[in-house]
């Protein structure tokens, strides 16, 4: 099965870089339960729960406060029902012009052949510095 597992969270990769949301959405479970990184501005929801809830205050955050917000998959590492991708963020914050390119890594766990849970872990500094929200240094 874990094959299937490592198959199915590279498609869903593919999809969002493609743009193609109703794929990414399918493969997510009814009750699937998001989590943001802890101190990660986007953690306000959590724990997003639904397909529709993480469309809402995570997918349209992406394509509404970022130009061309991207995942680059470094790699991904098969854990049986528990895949983890190790990689980056990309894309431009539209409110201060900064890029950004955070180190990620995202657990994704799935059940029945659909994720039923998310965890990202995210270097928040970073995302909050591109974002304006902390003073990026000299």
């Amino acid at each position: 099965m874990s094959t299937e597992n490592v198959a199915l969270i590279r498609s869903m990769y593919d999809a969002f870089a493609a743009g193609d949301v109703p794929a990414v959405v399918a493969s997510m479970s009814p009750d699937i339960e998001w989590i943001e990184a802890e101190s990660n501005p986007w953690a306000d929801g959590n724990p997003y729960v639904g397909p529709q809830a993480v469309v809402e205050g995570i997918f349209a955050r992406c394509a509404d406060e970022f130009d061309g917000f991207s995942v680059q998959v470094g790699e991904l590492i098969d854990a049986g029902d528990t895949i983890v991708m190790l990689g980056r963020y990309g894309g431009t914050c539209k409110a201060t012009g900064r890029a950004q390119n955070p180190q990620v890594v995202h657990v994704w766990r799935i059940s029945g052949g659909k994720v039923v849970k998310f965890q990202q872990f995210l270097d928040t500094l970073h995302f909050a510095q591109v974002k304006g929200l902390v003073d990026a240094g000299p």
